[in-house]
């Protein structure tokens, strides 16, 4: 660590969290104990935060006093974790039209958050000290898993209009202090990729942070200009926000010649997982508990695919509780060869809506579709839409080739996994719409099974 990135991380950014009445530090202190704790300390850590949480949601929080009373639950008796199955689910829907009444009465200092919608349903939801306090600690916990801390030359390519619409003096005297810099995702064109490029050649940055999208799409620019990238002395790419393939995983790697580091988490969620140098996801297991469940809400034995599942147990304020995310995942049940005792996320499968339906009424995913387009050398991006089980539209962004040949491939790869009776509807365009956050989803399935 640099005497500059000494500095900031054990003074300026504790001095500002301190500002911000954040317990940043502290908490941070005590993860870094409590990752190589036993399996059975962790639990009996966990399951006091939450029965505090579920008692102070039953005294401070309407919709759940409401909840509890209604089916008879005493959160005073929690006595184990598998006590949270005996609770309702919490879906946006429910979130929506609880309103105000998922508020603590005794919150002070929420801030108003949304997410993008990428889903089709964005969500208002609000966020105290307390969280991201904790988001914060778990973040720079596993950032310091990477040989990279806090003061580190970093630079951010990031597309929420949140950050990217917070940019006034402050922000930038921060940023700079913090050695941080912002790169706007949401236009790709090519003058803006050769800017970025350059950017980066010139910033030399210990590590990037972002969209894999977004990075792997500057590491292909870079790669076709024939500009280096691999001798900049990046340490680490830490990927979050879409799910990371692994096409991309070995663009960026084989373009900064690092590490590439999968983190899996949301706004709304919290900051769940992140991937340790021997290539494991741990789950930040003293804030977050994952349940997997199926398509019933039963739960699901480590090992089995089954939707995502989170409780933060540092949301007082306004909680979490067995919220579903609309993901697919499998959580392990191995011990991880870095020494943590941290629970393992096996995979992150890709939200739900990642997975399409064929005709006869089999799930697929949508990975089935993308390496069609993926092999095609003609095909420089692509979106594919399922708008029911019998139409399927694909975005497809050509370079070179014949369209007449590039239809009939996709056309019939296509058929081959959806069915011979479904059409598909090749738009051949200028360029892909991103997501309102700046995100980019290759597969979007509307279609529901029958």
């Amino acid at each position: 660590m640099g005497l500059y990135t000494r500095l900031v991380a054990n003074l300026l950014f504790p001095l500002q969290e301190k500002l911000k009445k954040h317990d940043t530090v502290a908490i941070h202190e005590q993860m870094e104990k409590s990752q190589w704790w036993s399996a059975e300390q962790l639990e009996q850590f966990r399951l006091k935060r939450l029965r505090t949480l579920l008692v102070s949601a039953e005294k401070h929080v309407p919709y759940y006093r409401q909840c509890f009373q209604e089916i008879g639950f005493n959160p005073a008796q929690t006595s184990s974790l598998a006590d949270l199955q005996k609770l309702p689910l919490l879906t946006k829907g429910i979130i929506r039209a609880a309103g105000e009444r998922m508020k603590a009465d005794n919150a002070q200092g929420l801030a108003r958050f949304n997410t993008g919608g990428s889903s089709g349903e964005p969500l208002i939801f609000f966020i105290g000290n307390e969280r991201v306090s904790h988001d914060v600690a778990a973040k720079w916990r596993a950032t310091r898993w990477w040989d990279v801390d806090i003061g580190d030359k970093e630079i951010v390519v990031w597309g929420s209009p949140i950050e990217l619409g917070t940019q006034d003096r402050v922000r930038a005297m921060r940023d700079k202090l913090m050695r941080t810099e912002l790169m706007p995702a949401f236009q790709m064109n090519e003058s803006n990729l050769d800017r970025f490029v350059a950017r980066i050649r010139q910033r030399k940055p210990s590590m990037l942070f972002g969209y894999p999208s977004a990075i792997s799409h500057i590491a292909k620019h870079a790669q076709k200009r024939q500009i280096r990238l691999d001798d900049l002395g990046v340490k680490v790419v830490f990927c979050t926000s879409e799910r990371l393939y692994d096409h991309q995983r070995e663009t960026i790697s084989s373009a900064f010649a690092c590490p590439v580091a999968n983190g899996y988490g949301g706004r709304d969620a919290g900051f769940i997982a992140h991937q340790c140098p021997a290539g494991n996801m741990h789950i930040t297991a003293e804030d977050i508990i994952v349940e997997i469940i199926d398509e019933h809400g039963n739960a699901q034995a480590p090992g089995t695919a089954g939707e995502i599942v989170v409780t933060h147990l540092a949301t007082a304020d306004y909680p979490f509780i067995r919220y579903r995310t609309g993901d697919i995942g499998v959580l392990g049940t191995e011990k991880c060869s870095c020494g943590r005792g941290l629970p393992l996320l096996k995979e992150i499968q890709g939200r739900s809506t990642d997975f399409v339906i064929a005709t006869d009424g089999t799930v697929i995913h949508g990975l089935a579709l993308i390496y069609i387009l993926r092999d095609l050398p003609e095909v420089k991006s692509f979106k594919i839409i399922q708008e029911t089980t019998k139409l399927t539209r694909v975005l497809v962004v050509a370079e070179g080739g014949d369209e007449a040949e590039t239809r009939r491939k996709v056309i019939n790869g296509f058929k081959q996994r959806l069915g011979e009776s479904v059409e598909v509807r090749i738009e051949f365009v200028d360029s892909i719409p991103l997501e309102k956050s700046g995100k980019h989803r290759y597969v979007v399935s509307h279609a529901t099974q029958s």
